[in-house]
């Protein structure tokens, strides 16, 4: 029979700083960020400390596309909570990794993140799994739209519907009660009048096979992964530790709370990421 994996030792803000170093210095990185870079910039996540006290279930694809009264609920709880999400700007977590892509210490960033945070810091090789909320494809002749636009149109189609309030979910849209979207009326694509939905993966969807392909290609180039602010509970991101692992390269963890696959981890640290990689980029850099 064999024995269980050990799990790594977890260290905390300034143990780690010097752990990751260590382990991270003289590699080409690869960087698997989730939801967990993003909290500090006020987005929250599915399953982070607080949140799953609250949690509320996601989108579900296949709903989505069946369901008008669905598609209803997801854009009226969108129109609501677009103008905060589109407002949040990057924290010191996605500065210090454009910056460690600068100094040519990170060779590129998989993200699981829809909120365009890693491109407004300045990171160039950012590949972006479950796209992004900034754009708009219709579902009949896909046609893209920048979400700005398409904010514009829901306003005028229902007037004084920011009169309510609302709490900001993860995805970018809020919560609702059923009887507020009733009367919502749901835009239309402008070039077909076909179906709108965000560019973005829903739950129970596939994240695109050419994606995924530049993903495994961008992780082959390095010689080292770290994973900030993901539990990896979903496949779509878990699948890259996996395979780095598979190929022995040292693995980097840093997110608060549960983490799946940590015995895979050679080096975990449970901290903030704003609080970590500004200290970590400047200890790669001075090296």
């Amino acid at each position: 029979m064999t024995a269980p994996l050990e799990q790594p030792s977890v260290f905390d803000a300034t143990e780690g700083v010097e752990a990751l170093a260590a382990l991270l210095r003289g590699r080409r990185i690869v960087v698997l960020t989730g939801a967990g870079c993003s909290t500090e910039s006020g987005i929250p996540d599915y399953r982070g400390p607080g949140t799953r006290a609250r949690a509320r279930n996601p989108i579900q694809h296949r709903e989505f596309l069946t369901r008008p009264e669905v598609r209803a609920r997801y854009w009226a709880r969108s129109l609501l909570g677009w103008p905060r999400f589109s407002s949040a700007r990057p924290n010191a977590a996605h500065q210090s990794l454009a910056a460690l892509e600068r100094d040519g210490h990170v060779l590129g960033l998989i993200t699981q993140n829809v909120d365009r945070l890693h491109h407004a810091a300045g990171s160039q090789r950012v590949i972006e799994l479950h796209g992004a909320l900034a754009r708009v494809r219709c579902l009949d002749c896909e046609a893209i739209e920048p979400r700005t636009e398409l904010q514009k149109r829901l306003l005028a189609l229902n007037p004084g519907f920011t009169e309510h309030t609302a709490e900001l979910r993860p995805d970018g849209d809020a919560e609702l009660p059923v009887e507020t979207v009733l009367a919502f009326r749901v835009a239309s694509c402008t070039r077909c009048g076909g179906t709108l939905k965000p560019d973005v993966v829903f739950f129970g969807d596939n994240v695109p096979p050419p994606t995924v392909e530049a993903a495994f290609a961008l992780l082959e180039e390095g010689d080292a992964l770290l994973v900030v602010g993901s539990s990896l509970a979903v496949y779509s991101g878990f699948r890259f530790l996996q395979r780095a692992a598979d190929r022995h390269m040292p693995i980097g963890l840093l997110n608060i709370g549960e983490c799946r696959g940590g015995e895979l981890v050679d080096v975990r640290v449970e901290a903030r990421a704003g609080e970590v990689l500004p200290r970590l980029a400047e200890a790669l850099t001075s090296a």
